[in-house]
This record gives C-alpha cells, structure tokens and sequence, in this order.
C-alpha cells in the first residue's frame, strides 16, 4: 500500500522593499556630483583665480600710478607697489586750474541720475504696455523698438540731433546731455521679456475683475515683480551715462563739464600729459560706480540669476 506524500506547502515571506541607495558623489576630474553641479578641480580654481587678478589688475594699477609721479609710471620696470603721494594728488585734483572736478561731478549726478530714473521708469512702463495690454501696432511699434537697437543712433545721428540742440538753443546746457538718451530700447525689451515671466496673466485677471485700473496694476502688481530687472537696468543705465564723452563734449563747454571732460581737462597736451593727475581723477570718477556695486550687487546677481532661472 503505497502513501502518497503531500507536497510541502511553500509559504511566501513578505520582503521588505529595497530602498536604493544614493549615488556615491564623484569628485574626480570632470565628473559630476549627484546634485548636478560639476565638482571643482584645482586647475578650474587656479583658472578663476587667474582671470580674477587679470580683472583687478588694471584698478589695482590704475591706484599704484595715481600714488606714485609720472615718470614713476614711464620708469622700467615699473613700479607695481603704491606710493605715499595719493592725498596730495587728490587734493590738487581737486584745486587744478584747468579741470573743475567737484562741477563735472555735479553734472554728471544730475545728468546720469535722470536719464537713469526716466530709462528705468518709461521702461517698465513700456514693457508692461507690450507684454500684457492688446492694442494695435504693438508689433509694429516693438519692430521699431529692436530695430533701434541694432542701429547705432547716436553715431548716425549726432550731427542733425547737435542741429536741433542748435535750434532749441540748448548748446552748453545739461538738457541737450538728457533729452536724447531718456528712452532706451534695450530697456523697454529687457522689461517686456521679464514682465512677461514674472507677471502672469491670471493675476492681471483677477485684478481687473477687482475693479483695478491699468495704472493700478502697473504700480501694485508689475512694479514689485520687476524690482531686479529695475536694479540691474538701472546700474547698467548708471554706468553707461556716467561714462559717456563723446555728445557731451559735443554740446557741453570747458566751463561746464562732466567728469569725463574733467578728467580730459585735466591732462595737458598729448604728448605731455600728466599720467598720474590723469589716474587720479579717473579713480576719482570710479568711485560712484564702485559704491553701486557694493550697495547693490547683491540684487544684481540676484535679479540675473532669477531671469536666467525664469
């Protein structure tokens, strides 16, 4: 009699799910770390240090040559280490003969600081106007806008643009310096590409369906989303005007100078001029500048990283 033996009952054993494990960070050469940034070697180190002496070398001598005479800067080798003359060069910077430096200053304040609210304002405006409101000739109007900034018009127009400031009679005044660069085409393009991202049209919606105006929306909702676009134009508009030379030595007097025609003023013939006194009041000019950067700069990178990241 033959016993049938009953097969052995398999039990299935829940098993605890696997959890992968995170990538190991790989920090050799040209690879990739597991949050997607490329891990830094010591020759990309060594690099960007070097292209940041290369960057600071020119202010750094720009402030050794200032300090020391002219024929210390003519000398070979040069001198690389600053002198002890820097106070004294200040002082008759300020007390030269030919250049009024404190009026060039005061000028180009006024000048630069209202070319660079009126670029930041009819910017924003502009670029609200051709990014969210529907009327006709907007394309035409922005073909127009772009095509101004492919064509050099200051270059092409100096000479009827000095006409019409020889007929309004405002040669040798700060308006012929203002007028012709209050509006700027980058602008309004850079504020229309980012209100278009920064502002969405369901927010706009639902401010009209609240009863507000155009004009409301434009200072309660656009303006605070565009405060670093504003604050990287309105260095860039700083920095370009308060370099510009050439229309204002167009229109503007010895008498009545910028900084840059100052600083012009400043050195003597061509072959003759005064290095140092030259350097010093280009530090001088610099100064302005260099401050914006310190108080702003971090809303600068922040306001391109966030365009870059929009």
């Amino acid at each position: 009699m033959s016993t049938a033996t009953a097969p052995r009952s398999t039990v299935s054993t829940a098993q605890r799910p696997s959890t992968p494990k995170p990538p190991r960070r790989r920090r050799s050469k040209g690879q990739i770390e597991s949050d997607g940034v490329f891990a830094p070697t010591v020759m990309t180190r060594i690099g960007l240090a070097f292209v940041a002496l290369l960057s600071i070398f020119p202010l750094y001598w720009m402030i050794v040559i200032a300090s020391r005479t002219t024929a210390d800067a003519a000398g070979f080798p040069p001198a690389l280490l600053p002198g002890g003359n820097l106070g004294e060069h200040v002082q008759a910077a300020f007390a030269h003969p030919e250049a009024d430096l404190l009026l060039g200053l005061r000028n180009s304040f006024i000048i630069t600081g209202t070319v660079t609210l009126s670029v930041v304002l009819i910017s924003t405006l502009g670029g609200f106007a051709f990014a969210k409101l529907r009327f006709r000739g907007s394309k035409i109007l922005m073909g127009t806008v772009l095509f101004s900034m492919m064509v050099p018009l200051q270059q092409l127009g100096i000479v009827p643009l000095y006409m019409i400031m020889v007929e309004l009679e405002w040669i040798d005044t700060l308006q012929a310096v203002i007028l012709p660069f209050i509006v700027n085409g980058f602008g309004i393009f850079l504020m229309r590409q980012y209100v278009e991202q920064a502002v969405p049209d369901e927010i706009i919606e639902a401010a009209r369906i609240d009863g507000a105006t155009t004009i409301g929306i434009w200072w309660r909702i656009v303006l605070p989303a565009l405060r670093p676009a504003m604050v990287v134009l309105g260095l860039l508009t700083f920095m370009l005007n308060w370099n510009e030379f050439l229309w204002p030595f167009m229109v503007l007097s010895d008498e009545n100078p910028t900084i840059q025609l100052a600083i012009r003023q400043a050195s003597t013939a061509m072959f003759n001029a005064d290095m140092s006194m030259v350097f010093t009041c280009t530090l001088i000019s610099i100064i302005p500048i260099a401050v914006l950067f310190v108080v702003f700069g971090r809303q600068i990178v922040h306001g391109i990283m966030e365009g870059s990241g929009k």
